[in-house]
């Protein structure tokens, strides 16, 4: 995630730049044109933070009335692959399978003192619901060095319930191409995780794997790191843990 901040930040300044400086000519004639009521939008930020064959999600908005919509997001989401740890090898043999899902609800309220624009362009808050849920079998070869190679089974799933509120802004560029950003969404997060491991594995190497699934979450869940800080799986794999949430979403759209 990281990695994705400063070129986010430097869309989001041409962008602001891009928009300041047309602002006026549009705000000029705003009263003039047809208000559209209709988004449909691609997830941007989670299809880069998880990869675009793994994470692809859609979403409509549709205003309720001048300054207010409603707005649904939903698609399929799958876990990474495992992290190899320490000096032996987790080798994916057979991916059985590979699922989830991403499930999310808002409603925004545009503010109209700090919007020139018609909605669904300007400034927003609300509240959110947002749901997801992984699935993942897998099959895998266990080489520790120097020794031979044994057969391990992991049964992974992971769901996440967020409640909580947003702050987001949406351009509207060329009167149809929107880009959202769902800039600060503080919530409460129900967390659990269920890791099952079967095969001809020792406890020890169980253990390797249960620590596997537990830094596949945090180095590739934003804010994981946090929920996990002072807790870990219990001997049977599961988790279950309620904490802080977050939002931070671009979107890229059509309006209409």
């Amino acid at each position: 995630m990281k990695k994705l901040q400063p070129a986010i930040a430097g869309l989001v300044c041409v962008i602001i730049c891009f928009n300041a400086y047309h602002g006026f000519s549009q705000s000029q004639d705003s009263s003039k044109r047809r208000q559209l009521k209709n988004v449909i939008r691609y997830n941007l930020s989670g299809a880069a933070l998880f990869g675009v064959d793994r994470y692809v999600v859609f979403g409509y908005e549709r205003l309720i009335n001048k300054r207010q919509s409603m707005s649904m997001n939903i698609g399929r989401a799958s876990l990474p692959k495992l992290i190899t740890i320490s000096n032996d090898s987790f080798q994916l043999q057979k991916d059985r399978k590979n699922s989830g899902i991403n499930f999310s609800l808002d409603y925004r309220f545009y503010l109209q003192k700090e919007n020139k624009h018609f909605a669904p362009h300007g400034l927003y808050i609300g509240p959110y619901y947002s749901y997801n849920n992984f699935e993942r079998e897998n099959e895998y070869t266990f080489t520790k060095t120097g020794g031979q190679a044994q057969v391990g089974t992991s049964d992974t799933r992971f769901s996440i319930h967020t409640f909580g509120g947003e702050l987001g802004y949406q351009f509207v560029l060329w009167k149809r191409f929107a880009i959202d950003l769902v800039m600060i969404g503080p919530g409460v997060s129900v967390y659990k995780i269920e890791a099952k491991f079967g095969g001809t594995l020792t406890d020890e190497q169980r253990a390797q794997l249960r620590d596997a699934v537990e830094d596949m979450l945090t180095q590739r869940f934003p804010g994981m790191n946090y929920v996990l800080s002072d807790k870990q799986l219990d001997a049977n794999g599961a988790l279950k843990t309620t904490s802080i949430g977050f939002r931070y979403i671009v979107h890229i759209g059509f309006v209409f």
